[in-house]
């Protein structure tokens, strides 16, 4: 099982702050992709992405009791 973390609008898309998934096996694109369909989120090939507090590319493979965040760019001024 993982818990897969949402931050910023992400979290508004979802409405929950995390979500307990069983994605072991799979690539961080793949879940995107999964989650973006699920979801109906917005484009996530923006979102940077950590696992286990790492940053982490999209062919990454996800371990089982991995954490995973997406985490939306961010702008100030």
């Amino acid at each position: 099982m993982n818990k897969v973390l949402f931050f910023a609008h992400l979290r508004d898309a979802v409405g929950e702050e995390f979500l307990k998934l069983d994605v072991a096996g799979k690539t961080i694109a793949e879940l995107k992709a999964e989650l973006a369909t699920n979801y109906d989120l917005p484009k996530l090939d923006t979102v940077m992405t950590a696992v286990n507090e790492e940053f982490a590319q999209d062919d990454e493979v996800i371990q089982d009791g991995d954490e995973i965040a997406f985490i939306p760019p961010v702008s100030g001024g």
